[in-house]
């Protein structure tokens, strides 16, 4: 994977990349979106859902023979801004070991299936 930030525009604010570019060939894995629900409870907060959400990310990328490293978008949606901060930091643990960060997208959504689901997470990753 190659990161692609043009200098010409300014730089992400947060910790993602405007552009990856994939090797050719590059098998790809496509979430559904995550929801943070572990053994039956959604707990409060949108870090400790988000943290959930991406630990079955986790999950499915080893089901694939992949990991966090492998991942080349994320698309989250919070349903209020208070929420941002909490999925940002579960997102930033997420991706700790990363050089080349994914794509992100984030919007905030009116809600999900259940009232206390806060978070919805999804990914995009490609691997040889």
């Amino acid at each position: 994977m190659r990161s692609l930030n043009p200098t010409r525009i300014a730089p992400p604010f947060a910790r993602y990349s405007h552009g990856i570019e994939l090797p050719q060939g590059a098998r790809i894995v496509r979430t559904s979106g995550q929801l943070g629900l572990g053994d039956g409870v959604v707990p409060d907060g949108a870090e400790a859902q988000a943290r959930i959400c991406f630990d079955n990310i986790a999950a499915i990328l080893t089901e694939a023979g992949m990991g966090a490293g492998d991942v080349f978008h994320i698309s989250a949606f919070v349903t209020d801004r208070a929420h941002m901060a909490g999925y940002m930091a579960a997102r930033d643990a997420f991706l700790a070991d990363r050089d080349v960060l994914p794509t992100s997208t984030l919007m905030i959504v009116s809600g999900f299936t259940r009232p206390d689901f806060v978070v919805e997470i999804e990914v995009w990753a490609a691997a040889p």
